[in-house]
């Protein structure tokens, strides 16, 4: 049976600044891949705090999840099952 693909994403509820603390950790010490949400890459539109969070967020638990890490960021962040890729911006799914 395979598995229930889930992603991390921004928290609708949360302020901006709460937000883009934790996206500067998640990218930061957090070691998050945030290349795609960069000036001119694919995952940099809409130009948002909340968009660029659930990348980041997102990116960060795929890659820690098995290894301790969670979606939390603070309360700014959600587990969901639909999935928040958009046009050619992919957000990785990882089992």
């Amino acid at each position: 049976m395979e598995p229930q693909k889930q992603w991390c994403v921004a928290d609708e509820q949360t302020a901006d600044e709460v937000l883009q603390a934790a996206l500067d950790w998640a990218c930061g010490k957090g070691g998050a891949n945030c290349t795609m949400i960069q000036n001119r890459r694919p995952c940099f539109l809409p130009n948002t705090v909340r968009d660029h969070a659930s990348y980041a967020f997102n990116s960060y638990w795929q890659n820690f999840k098995n290894k301790g890490g969670s979606c939390y960021f603070n309360a700014a962040a959600m587990v969901t099952e639909s999935d928040p890729s958009h046009g050619s911006c992919r957000f990785e799914f990882l089992p």
